[in-house]
């Protein structure tokens, strides 16, 4: 029996840009900032180590920042477009079909090895978001919208590591 396999389509790759270009251009208009992730999740780390470690939040100078004595880290802006942006790519996701629990991985790692990596990556990607004042996204697209020089120079070296770095965990994929 022959198996029929159903092209999965997507948007146009330039008028999803153009849309995005618009969005960001919005955000700037509306509300005076740009797009990006990290700050909303890491907003939503403050309010869970708030809950657990009110002492350690109330100590440190960028935690009480956001959180401590009557503040609310989630009492901002950049967490509702964070909520937004995960809620919105869920209720896409089920409307096309495409919500599915996958470990994509290579022949040659196990899916223990290949979730150990995501996490680790993950977790320098967080990290190294925290100490570059923003994620990939709002670096990218809001700093180098704005022509910022420090954006501009991240990303490039954002892609130069990337290379360099998929040099030595090829094997994870091959």
């Amino acid at each position: 029996m022959e198996e029929t396999s159903k092209k999965e389509t997507y948007v146009n790759s330039y008028f999803g840009g153009t849309l995005l270009g618009i969005v960001l251009f919005l955000a700037f208009f509306i509300t005076g900032n740009g797009l990006g992730a990290s700050g909303g999740l890491n907003r939503y780390l403050v309010f869970v180590q708030d809950l657990f470690a009110p002492e350690h939040v109330d100590r440190v100078a960028y935690l009480l920042n956001m959180a401590g004595g009557d503040k609310n880290p989630l009492d901002s802006w950049i967490v509702i477009l964070t909520t937004g942006v995960f809620l919105g790519g869920l209720v896409a996701g089920l409307l096309n079909k495409r919500v599915k629990f996958v470990t994509n991985k290579g022949p040659n790692i196990s899916v223990k090895t290949r979730w150990a990596m995501a996490f680790l990556g993950g977790g320098l990607m967080g990290f190294g978001a925290r100490l570059a004042r923003g994620c990939t996204s709002g670096q990218a697209l809001s700093g180098g919208a704005v022509l910022s020089v420090g954006s501009w120079a991240f990303m490039f070296a954002v892609f130069g590591g990337g290379y360099a770095l998929a040099y030595f965990v090829r094997r994870l994929w091959n």
